[in-house]
């Protein structure tokens, strides 16, 4: 599958904002965003010309596609699933995206960043329910129990995680670290989402 294979820092410096692509040194001084908070590029300090209303809906847009990793197919599928669901189709939208298996062993602090969450997944290293899932876009739901597979736990990345994340845990994940295990005790909240996004405008992108 086709991944971008430049430099990551770019993408949060082009979208202004933090997509934590880069695990924890997203978190130190190192990060490139607060070292150059400019656009890339030998233009990247030039005035910028306002942008069109199709503008700022796109860059909202690509700013989630970008922070979760996803191709342009995959997230549009994920933005009709969004318009099926009851409710609000921007708080669905990123509901369903916070629920992706890659992202839970993200956010549980199993991973260092949604990129190696998505590789660890890929490897088989994870269970749901006592099921090994090797699908990254699993879509999780209330209850489901996710651990490390046993053959795994040995992994120096595993045993690093025993220890514990500095990381703020969600509220909607219950991590007990010593077991290398992330119960989803409820579905996740607007407020939940780790970086800012104006799902609003993601909506009005594809309505157009």
């Amino acid at each position: 599958m086709a991944r971008n294979t430049g430099s990551v820092c770019r993408m949060c410096r082009r979208e202004g904002t933090k997509l934590f692509l880069k695990g924890e040194k997203c978190f130190s001084q190192k990060c490139a965003l607060a070292k150059r908070p400019t656009p890339p590029g030998q233009h990247g300090q030039a005035r910028q010309r306002k942008m069109s209303e199709y503008g700022t809906q796109l860059r909202e847009k690509q700013k989630a596609r970008r922070a979760y990793g996803m191709l342009e197919t995959q997230f549009h599928r994920t933005y009709l699933n969004a318009l099926k669901m009851k409710g609000v189709s921007g708080e669905n939208l990123l509901q369903l995206l916070e629920r992706r298996l890659d992202n839970v062993v993200y956010r549980a602090g199993l991973a260092a960043s949604r990129a190696q969450a998505r590789q660890l997944v890929n490897h088989g290293h994870f269970l749901v329910n006592g099921s090994k899932v090797d699908i990254p876009s699993y879509i999780t739901k209330q209850g489901d129990v996710i651990t490390v597979g046993a053959s795994s736990r040995d992994i120096e990345l595993f045993k690093a995680a025993r220890e514990g994340s500095a990381r703020i845990l969600p509220k909607w994940l219950n991590v007990n670290f010593d077991e290398l295990k992330a119960t989803v005790d409820s579905l996740p909240e607007r407020s939940d989402v780790d970086f800012a996004l104006q799902e609003n405008l993601i909506i009005e992108y594809y309505s157009r």
